[in-house]
């Protein structure tokens, strides 16, 4: 639980959640790697049936190797259509997030992204968190924001570090 005294925060083990769970206000417990994980594969799934046929229907293939790139130059792809799906999913998780609290794949995981006070976190801090995901990829496949939401008490990455939010579960 998290005890609230001013500005100044403290962590104790809840009655209600599960062993080594710990909680922010009164029943919200902090998201591990497995549940946050599991919603991210759900958000990428959600994706792909709009992004693989829209690849379809614009390239004529349902994966595009580098050859299908309109341009490539290095390791850096800038072919327009990848381009559009990489803006596209930015977007989607800063303002699911930010305005409704959860990705679709987050809401089936029954997670929402709150301030560090359990409060909305806003378009600001999703925005943050979202950009920060970069770091939290670290050194490859989310190897730094894995290990920080296993070992941190309120189990928060790097984004969710720097943008003062959490992702807890819902109580909806």
């Amino acid at each position: 639980m998290v005890s609230v005294t001013g500005d100044e925060f403290r962590h104790v083990e809840s009655p209600r959640a599960p062993q080594g769970a710990t909680t922010i206000g009164t029943d919200r417990t902090y998201a591990g790697v497995w549940p946050r994980f599991t919603a991210l594969v759900a958000d990428i799934v959600l994706m792909s049936c709009v992004f693989f046929p829209v690849t379809r229907v614009v390239k004529g293939t349902w994966v595009m190797s580098t050859s299908d790139h309109d341009w490539v130059q290095g390791w850096f792809v800038s072919d327009p259509l990848c381009l559009s799906f990489l803006v596209v999913m930015f977007l989607y998780f800063v303002l699911l997030e930010g305005l409704g609290g959860a990705t679709v794949g987050k809401r089936l995981m029954r997670l929402r992204v709150v301030d560090v006070n359990g409060g909305r976190a806003g378009l600001i801090r999703s925005l943050i968190r979202n950009v920060l995901r970069v770091v939290d990829g670290l050194p490859t496949m989310g190897l730094v924001g894995a290990i920080l939401i296993a070992m941190t008490a309120d189990r928060a990455r790097v984004g969710d570090l720097v943008a003062g939010t959490r992702v807890v579960r819902s109580r909806d």
